[in-house]
């Protein structure tokens, strides 16, 4: 039987255009996510909900902390570091066809990798492509023929990784080597069936998958059999992704977005685009750190 939990709870009232790519930096005991289309690098103190903002040159899909300092993200032109004054410097350039596609989402493998992927603007089927930077900052193309790369996240000992295209409707499944970063055997994990689209995901210490559903109001979670298990309610449609945070990593922390609202639904959703959280009585699986 799913269980449906207590609504997810209003945190930062944000507002942004487009919340992604919620991150939980250990470092510092913050959360950091992006304003896509805000062109914004966020990071919100979780005990007091203040956040500070660095804006960013153009459309930022995920930073990630890095070990040595700062961090890693995929802008719309390639992957760029970042210092904690906002500064950024090029990495490594991605075909991004002249501004036709930016990074979407992305995070760290267990070794310290960074998976990102791209998709275009006007959502042209196959323009995207799933990316490694690697901790010697080598980059290395993944996958082709991705629409809307997405959600990424691994099972508790590394060896799956799970991956959202989202127009396929899908979580796949891929087995995942460790020493390499490199991906095999890709397999549907589970269709998501109904309200919303996959967008954003994570993963707890059960090896459960929990999924942003836009628009569709909501966070589900898949036992690692794929069994729908869990709804979590989410009072605004446009749910984009979610993390595990806190110092016990036992706070589900959400983004959500207004791009796509009408006036109407903007006015019937005054919370659109900000930052909730819910207790869900399961703490995560931790983030990888940038390596390099």
């Amino acid at each position: 039987m799913v269980r449906t939990l207590p609504e997810a709870k209003l945190f930062v009232d944000a507002r942004a255009r487009l919340g992604e790519g919620p991150v939980w930096d250990a470092r510092s005991g913050r959360l950091l996510w992006v304003d896509i289309e805000g062109r914004a690098l966020h990071s919100t103190d979780p005990a007091t909900g203040t956040t500070t903002t660095l804006p960013m040159p153009m459309p930022i899909g995920i930073a990630v902390p890095r070990q040595s300092g700062g961090f890693i993200a995929a802008l719309e032109d390639g992957f760029h570091a970042i210092d904690l004054d906002g500064r950024t410097q090029q990495i490594e350039a991605i075909d991004n066809g002249s501004g036709r596609l930016r990074f979407n989402d992305g995070a760290c493998d267990p070794k310290g990798r960074f998976l990102a992927g791209t998709m275009a603007y006007d959502f042209a089927p196959g323009a995207g492509a799933l990316y490694r930077l690697d901790p010697d900052l080598r980059v290395t193309r993944l996958l082709d023929d991705v629409t809307i790369s997405n959600g990424l996240g691994w099972s508790p000992d590394g060896g799956t990784l799970y991956y959202v295209d989202t127009p396929t409707r899908r979580i796949d499944a891929f087995d995942y080597d460790l020493e390499t970063g490199a991906i095999s055997r890709r397999r549907p994990f589970v269709e998501i069936e109904g309200v919303g689209r996959p967008d954003g995901l994570c993963v707890d210490v059960d090896g459960a998958v929990w999924i942003a559903l836009w628009p569709g109001w909501s966070v589900r979670r898949y036992l690692p059999d794929g069994t729908f298990d869990v709804v979590l309610p989410v009072p605004v449609a446009e749910v984009s992704s979610c993390v595990f945070g806190g110092p016990a990593l036992d706070e589900l922390f959400i983004t959500t977005a207004w791009t796509t609202l009408s006036d109407e639904d903007r006015q019937a959703q005054p919370h659109a685009g900000s930052l909730f959280r819910a207790s869900v009585g399961v703490r995560g699986v931790p983030r990888g750190t940038f390596a390099g």
